[in-house]
């Protein structure tokens, strides 16, 4: 595993010292073919399970060593999370592997001082595991809830007075739980039970997704790459949730759409879908690499009526001033309803993040508002489950321009539901969490 061990801690040290994103960096480095299928799968589980483990493992440690954490060599820091997280996490892994491996690395990246430091660490939280017991007891359950579910305790305190303890539990429980894969149907080259045919004769385990008809969950799987239902364009990589959406907004054919914060357009091309091909959809971004891997699926799907455009979504009222049909706000968020998807996203968050982003996504709705001519359909959503961002800026730019009227989203669902603006919930709904919104103007 030497090799395997190397791979994953410059993954795990790009994430932590360059802001890396995990499934990226490891993304990048499997496809350089050069691991076999058993240490890919070490690798992998290795990554995901050190990054999201946070500020945990890093407690651990801190109840092995005798100065602070800053103070310790990056790569070092590292080299002790990977090896903590295998003697506790991974319990099929020899302890002299991991102690020794981990000496072996620290002699690579340091010196002989830094590797007695990493080798002394290790196997003294192997004869004395007890020193590494979470705090438990009266005063401790937010503490401990915290650590055992690897989130940082600052969110899990927020959702505890929000939802209550087991509910939290719930939701941590879920953020720390293998995604599924999820498809929607192409409806422009084939049918779901069309597509359910020849993903299993590919040898693909699959099922009907609950919320949508497009939905297909993949359960097991190879390589995307290899897939050649995707490769050509009969379906496309979108959580059953994010689905929803383009439902609420139900395009036209013939009709102009704004897709304001598009990237990576799976919203954009769901719509493109639902319309027929038929019309014209503005997929905006601010970043043109994000319009072109909008476009190459657009392409790849056979769609032709999505034009990019670079633009700040807080100007595109100045392009088409009350011209849009149907305008949709994805907006950026903190993204809380998807930290099982991004291993690393979790330690990112912040208290002040939280306070930052709804003034940002009022700028944008208000703008994208302003494209929308009279009689049409404002839809905004998120993937996150804080009211702050959600609720409140819904109800914050109905007040601002007495223009709009709140739309029921609920029962423009495929399968309608009760609520005005609808609100998944991971731990209730057992998918990402996710926000939407529809407002007709007057």
């Amino acid at each position: 595993m030497d090799k395997a061990r190397n791979r994953a801690l410059k993954i795990i040290n790009a994430v932590h010292e360059q802001s890396a994103y995990a499934n990226v960096a490891l993304a990048k480095e499997l496809r350089k073919g050069e691991l076999g299928d058993l240490d890919r799968r070490f690798v992998t589980e290795l990554v995901y399970g050190t990054v999201k483990a946070g500020d945990t493992l890093d407690w651990i440690i801190r109840q092995y060593i005798n100065r602070p954490m800053s103070k310790v060599e990056p790569i070092i820091r590292d080299i002790l999370r990977m090896g903590v997280y295998q003697l506790r996490y991974m319990d099929k892994i020899p302890v002299s592997a991991v102690c020794n491996e981990s000496v072996e690395l620290a002699k690579q990246y340091g010196h002989v001082g830094l590797s007695k430091f990493v080798n002394g660490v290790l196997r003294t939280m192997v004869r004395e595991p007890e020193r590494g017991n979470f705090p438990e007891g009266k005063g401790k359950a937010t503490t401990y809830l915290a650590l055992t579910q690897q989130h940082p305790e600052w969110l899990v305190r927020r959702w505890i007075k929000e939802f209550g303890y087991e509910e939290t539990e719930k939701l941590c429980e879920f953020n720390n739980s293998q995604p599924a894969l999820t498809v929607r149907t192409n409806t422009l080259k084939t049918s779901p039970s069309e597509l359910m045919l020849q993903l299993v004769a590919a040898g693909v385990d699959c099922e009907r997704a609950s919320l949508t008809n497009e939905g297909i969950i993949i359960k097991g799987h190879g390589s995307l790459d290899s897939l050649q239902v995707l490769q050509e364009g009969y379906c496309q990589v979108q959580d059953e949730s994010s689905m929803l959406v383009a439902h609420v907004v139900d395009p036209q054919p013939n009709e102009l759409i704004l897709d304001v914060c598009s990237a990576p357009g799976g919203k954009a091309t769901h719509l493109a879908a639902l319309m027929n091909n038929q019309g014209r959809i503005i997929a905006g971004d601010i970043y043109q690499h994000k319009l072109d891997r909008i476009m190459d699926n657009a392409e790849r799907l056979g769609i032709n009526i999505i034009e990019p455009m670079l633009i700040d979504a807080r100007e595109i009222w100045q392009e088409f001033p009350q011209q849009a049909d149907r305008v949709l706000v994805d907006a950026p968020c903190s993204g809380l309803g998807v930290l099982r998807r991004k291993p690393d996203s979790r330690w990112r968050k912040s208290k002040e993040l939280l306070r930052e982003l709804p003034k940002l996504q009022l700028q944008i709705l208000k703008s994208a508002g302003a494209a929308v001519k009279p009689g049409g359909l404002l839809v905004y959503s998120t993937c996150t489950i804080t009211h702050e961002e959600n609720q409140d800026v819904v109800r914050a730019f109905l007040k601002m321009t007495g223009e709009f009227t709140l739309v029921h989203a609920g029962q423009r669902l495929p399968i309608p539901r009760a609520d005005e603006m609808v609100q998944l919930y991971p731990q209730r709904d057992g998918t990402d969490g996710f926000f939407i919104a529809c407002m007709r103007r007057k």
